[in-house]
């Protein structure tokens, strides 16, 4: 698991990106890989899995 902080999400297009905690590195989420509904400079936890696509993250909390 890692930590992150949801720099940017757009509930009316489902997606958004989160920084990782401890690097500059974004990741972009989308609607379907969250558990709650999240806001700018939220604290959460990220699964980041590698997948035949690119990297998929969901965000567990």
């Amino acid at each position: 698991m890692s930590k992150g902080t949801v720099k940017f999400f757009n509930d009316s297009k489902g997606f958004g990106f989160i920084t990782k905690k401890g690097s500059n590195t974004e990741h972009f989420v989308h609607i379907s890989g969250l558990i709650n509904e999240i806001r700018e400079n939220d604290e959460v936890e990220l699964d980041l899995t590698d997948e035949k696509k690119g990297l998929n993250v969901k965000v567990i909390s």
